[in-house]
């Protein structure tokens, strides 16, 4: 079969329209044949990212940014610049909670670096979604936050030097010296006296040494005399710790629990009084013997009052044999019989 030159041209027309399609996709960033998973992240600054700059996770280089662009429609206009990056790693998906970082990879090139979150139980983001970002700090700017405090430092230690210079430098003027001089002969004043009082103290000790000697054969004859009573300390140690084993195995648990037993029969027997139970209770709660013993002793003083004054109805006596005798009143006799059956 011959194949006609139009169809070959055809042919290698779609070919080559084929791989320059493919070519300008590669050359953005994307795969070769596409199909890429692309995310978006916000910052305030780009951080130097271009497109076409490489993605990196752990270092490796997993994606491209595919667009820079300024969002000047945006609310938050610290997060005004939206980079669209893509991931051309086949299998790799980046974990809820990942973060993304715009500046520099190293001194000379700049890119996104993913910081993957580990937790990959919170799930992965969907392709599409935003993430959230941050620019880094270049190195310009890190070698300026470490040299402020060095230089503020450096600078405060220059100061305090050229203090101490100057402190220095008054001290040696003529003044000075001669304050110095004045010092350095009491000094020698001082190491004086400090080597008498040095003699002084051996002298001292010289004269002491009698009396020391003695003080120390009394103590040596009080250790003796403690050596030699030895077994008295010890029979009156044994005597001490045998009353006291004695006193500790007395039965004072018997005793108490005796002690508490009565006090329980004198308490149960003081509420009965209070309450009114028993003889002792009602002698305490009741009135009425009360009451009758002061009725009976108002009726007493009544009767000693009536045998005072008039003895002859009690007493019968007679003179010369002659016999008195008194006929009382009805009522009299009534009031006697009554006070008779009463008492």
């Amino acid at each position: 079969m011959k194949i006609s030159r139009e169809l070959i041209v055809g042919i290698v027309t779609l070919v080559a329209i084929a791989l320059l399609v493919m070519g300008v996709n590669f050359l953005k960033g994307n795969s070769f044949l596409g199909g890429d998973q692309v995310y978006y992240a916000y910052f305030p600054t780009s951080g130097g990212v271009t497109p076409a700059t490489s993605v990196y996770v752990n270092g490796v280089d997993v994606g491209k940014v595919l667009d820079v662009e300024y969002m000047p429609n945006q609310t938050d206009t610290l997060k005004r610049v939206r980079i669209k990056f893509n991931i051309t790693t086949e299998g790799l998906k980046i974990v809820k909670g990942s973060k993304v970082e715009a500046g520099g990879i190293d001194l000379l090139s700049k890119g996104l670096i993913i910081h993957m979150n580990n937790d990959i139980s919170q799930g992965y983001v969907k392709p599409g979604s935003r993430l959230p970002g941050f620019v880094s700090s270049d190195v310009t700017t890190q070698i300026k936050q470490y040299a402020d405090p060095l230089t503020q430092k450096v600078e405060g230690a220059l100061v305090s030097i050229d203090k101490m210079v100057n402190d220095i430098s008054a001290f040696w003027d003529s003044t000075a010296s001669s304050e110095l001089q004045g010092s350095m002969k009491e000094l020698r004043v001082s190491i004086r006296k400090i080597g008498n009082a040095v003699d002084q103290v051996e002298g001292l000790l010289v004269d002491e040494r009698v009396r020391l000697s003695r003080i120390m054969g009394n103590v040596e004859a009080i250790t003796l005399n403690l050596k030699k009573s030895n077994d008295t300390v010890k029979a009156i140690v044994g005597n001490v710790k045998g009353i006291t084993d004695e006193l500790v195995t007395a039965d004072y648990k018997g005793t108490i629990e005796s002690a508490k037993n009565t006090l329980d029969g004198v308490n149960r027997v003081l509420d009965a009084a209070l309450d009114g139970d028993g003889t002792i209770g009602k002698l305490i709660s009741d009135d009425s013997l009360y009451m009758e013993l002061i009725q009976t002793n108002q009726e007493l003083q009544n009767l000693v009052e009536d045998l005072q004054k008039h003895p002859e109805r009690y007493i019968h006596f007679s003179v010369l044999g002659a016999k008195s005798k008194r006929q009382f009143t009805e009522a009299e006799e009534k009031k006697i019989r009554k006070e008779v059956i009463d008492n």
